[in-house]
């Protein structure tokens, strides 16, 4: 009896398999690529390598891998989901809280939290860091441990912080900054922390808070840093740190933290520099283009791709076109004055290319680079922000390889979870990337997911990703309004139906909307589409639109009736 149900033990171990055969393993630690392997997956874990043409049990599910490449889960160091990335979610940088309270956007961006997770995955994005939360979204994180169709969250509490923002006080376990100005306020806002539970803790190093500088400030504020420090390793947990300066992220790297999340922005680093962050075994995380998001979103000269309108948030999107009807013409437009400006243009540009050449030098030094977006912030849009991210650091001059390491193996080495995931590798746990392409020969293979692996799990793109009706028309409208004719194409049928209400048929086809849309694209100025209601009806949406376009300005109402994924007709009022 006993041998018999040992037999069934492991036939049911053995079922439980999944082999990927004849594929291409890409080792991100030893930047080789290693072809024709049978990758043996059991459960969540990698369980075996092996050169293929070894006999597959009966039973096992089998992923033929001829002619692909396994990667591990990419990870996205640095989110915050407390941040929607659309306009309203920074008070602090625009406040536009008369327009919408800052509660409402509180609400949203907690419903939204899992489907924020399934494009994270959707994006091959397995794993995300998210080094600034609040207790709220910590609860929210237990709830998504580790199910399937959603990314895996590491997160921090509040920001324990030098200076707190005006528009985030008083917000309870929505708060995501806490105030310390002494040692002993760090230390207790670590103590605080604790029953909640934070994967890690972050420091919002702020130095020049009073006006006295970056120097006196963040010299006067170290001990506080040294602090919480010394209070999170007490307790066995990694810091990470906030600090945009030399001088503040020198103090915070001398003060024992684990993890800097951004790029020095003010000064070219020295070799000195480099040897400290080396010696130390610190992670950086650069996010090279979070500034462009508010530099963009302010100064409307948004521009984003077809695959960036196809995977974000369709409503976080399409809030940063707001600027362009919002009544509060003054504070926008001054906003836009200011975003415009050749001298504010040269210093982001400088700033631009003062992080570029001190990201070069530090991975040319050998200090551990972690790719990570800062997405929530405004303009910097969760899980499609990533490609743009990655494509800044190659033209910062890293490698392929480098890359590929910073977004896989390096983001599991900032959380010292390196043993865990982060490679393919027997042992790991399998979140997997299986590309139709080479990701060292390009980049762009990482747009080619045929199936993605979470805690062993496959699932394609579209399974990750089912756009609801009114999702489908927002990105249409958000395509419309960066005259991106393809992307907006993309949402509509082939043989698409075009009406008049009620039933007088206008034209049909998919080639006709090229022509005449293509050409109002191209030739209306200051087009723009508001849409002022809205009404879901199972498969129908039914907008209130006010359009512009050529100073003039026109209102009616658009019935888009979606079916198979697809906007199959469209009934005009005026």
């Amino acid at each position: 009896m006993k041998r018999f149900a040992f037999l069934l033990l492991v036939s049911q171990w053995l079922t439980a398999q999944t082999y990927i055969t004849h594929v291409t393993v890409v080792d991100v630690e030893k930047h080789k690529l290693l072809p024709d392997r049978t990758v043996v997956l059991n459960g969540d874990r990698i369980t075996e390598i092996a050169t293929s043409g070894r006999k597959v049990p009966a039973g096992a599910k089998v992923i033929e891998g001829k002619g692909k490449f396994l990667m591990p889960g990419l990870v996205d160091a640095h989110v915050h989901f407390f941040q929607s990335g659309g306009l309203y979610t920074r008070p602090d940088a625009m406040d536009l809280r008369k327009r919408k309270p800052y509660e409402k956007e509180i609400a949203e961006v907690h419903a939204r939290m899992e489907n924020v997770l399934q494009r994270y995955l959707a994006n091959g994005i397995t794993t995300v860091i998210d080094p600034g939360a609040t207790y709220n979204f910590l609860e929210l994180k237990r709830k998504w441990a580790d199910k399937p169709l959603r990314s895996t969250v590491f997160m921090s509490g509040p920001l324990i912080t030098t200076y707190e923002p005006e528009p985030f006080k008083g917000l309870g376990a929505d708060e995501p900054f806490r105030l310390a100005l002494t040692p002993d306020e760090g230390r207790q806002m670590v103590r605080e922390q604790l029953p909640h539970r934070p994967d890690f803790i972050k420091i919002w190093y702020i130095a020049d808070v009073d006006g006295t500088g970056a120097e006196a400030g963040a010299r006067k504020y170290q001990p506080v840093v040294q602090a919480i420090i010394e209070e999170a390793h007490a307790n066995h947990i990694r810091v990470a740190v906030h600090a945009t300066e030399r001088i503040t992220a020198q103090l915070a790297v001398e003060s024992g933290c684990d993890f800097l999340v951004h790029s020095i922005e003010d000064e070219d680093i020295s070799d000195s520099f480099v040897t400290l962050l080396k010696d130390k075994k610190i992670v950086l995380c650069p996010t090279l283009t979070v500034g462009d998001g508010y530099d963009n979103t302010f100064a409307q000269t948004l521009a984003f791709s077809r695959e960036e309108l196809a995977k974000s948030d369709p409503f976080a999107l399409g809030s940063l076109f707001d600027l362009r009807h919002l009544p509060d013409t003054a504070l926008i437009k001054g906003y836009q004055n200011y975003f415009r400006d050749a001298k504010q243009l040269e210093k982001s540009k400088k700033q631009r290319g003062i992080m570029a050449r001190n990201l070069k030098k530090l991975a040319d030094g050998g200090v551990r680079i972690a790719s990570g977006t800062d997405a929530g912030n405004i303009g910097t849009l969760h899980a499609a922000s990533y490609r743009s991210e990655l494509r800044r650091m190659q033209e910062a001059g890293l490698s392929n390889w480098t890359i590929l390491e910073a977004s896989t193996r390096n983001g599991a080495m900032a959380l010292a979870k390196e043993t865990d995931f982060g490679t393919v590798a027997v042992g790991k746990r399998a979140n997997l990337l299986l590309l139709n392409a080479d990701p060292t020969q390009s980049l762009n293979a990482l747009d080619t997911i045929e199936l993605v692996f979470h805690n062993g799990s496959p699932s394609t793109v579209n399974e990750l990703i089912a756009e609801t009706p009114e999702e489908l028309v927002q990105r249409q409208v958000n395509a419309y309004n960066l005259r991106n004719i393809d992307a907006f194409l993309d949402t509509y049928s082939d043989d698409v139906e075009i009406y008049t209400f009620p039933n007088k048929l206008e034209f049909k086809g998919k080639e006709r909307m090229r022509s005449d849309y293509g050409a109002m694209f191209s030739q209306a100025a200051n087009l723009h589409c508001e849409i002022v209601n809205r009404i879901v009806d199972g498969n129908r949406v039914i907008d209130k639109e006010h359009v512009r376009f050529n100073d003039k300005a026109l209102d009616g109402t658009a019935i888009y009736v979606i079916e198979n994924g697809k906007i199959s007709k469209v009934y005009f009022l005026q």
